[in-house]
């Protein structure tokens, strides 16, 4: 079984964002995290799943992923991506990190489990100071789609 600790950090919605991410699986232990110039929390949450997953060396693993966001769990728990996914993500939000965890997550046996954020969880407090120290970083890396699509929604 691996372990898959995630969060989402975001200064301003949008704003400076970040995602945190800790895989970890008997003696093995690695962290992941990247900063965004301007994102959302939700996006980050759901990028450090998919960069957990991306991450994964072998095929067909067993993945129990940790998280605080309900955003995340309940989308995909409660099967609401699934009805996105048919009617083609009208009127939704991040269509480009769905269809990317959509592809991701057939490769895996994949568990969610819901932790209470900022609640001394000390994976969710370490995935949230990477995702908060990577959203403060000098260089941050460019949400492409993100941002093409809000400047495409501000033009009319």
């Amino acid at each position: 079984m691996i372990e898959l600790y995630t969060d989402g950090a975001s200064s301003g919605n949008p704003g400076p964002g970040g995602y945190g991410a800790i895989l970890r699986s008997g003696k093995h232990y690695k962290e992941l995290s990247e900063g965004y110039r301007k994102t959302t929390n939700n996006r980050m949450e759901l990028l450090a799943v998919i960069k957990g997953l991306e991450a994964l060396k072998s095929l067909n693993q067993q993945v129990m992923i940790y998280s605080d966001s309900k955003y995340v769990i309940d989308s995909i728990e409660k099967k609401w991506v699934y009805g996105w996914l048919q009617k083609g993500f009208k009127d939704k939000k991040n269509k480009d990190l769905w269809l990317r965890y959509l592809d991701i997550s057939k490769l895996h046996d994949i568990k969610f489990t819901w932790v209470r954020g900022h609640n001394g969880h000390p994976e969710n407090e370490r995935c949230d100071e990477l995702a908060v120290a990577a959203s403060k970083q000098k260089e941050l890396l460019i949400d492409t789609v993100f941002e093409v699509e809000n400047a495409k929604a501000n033009l009319f």
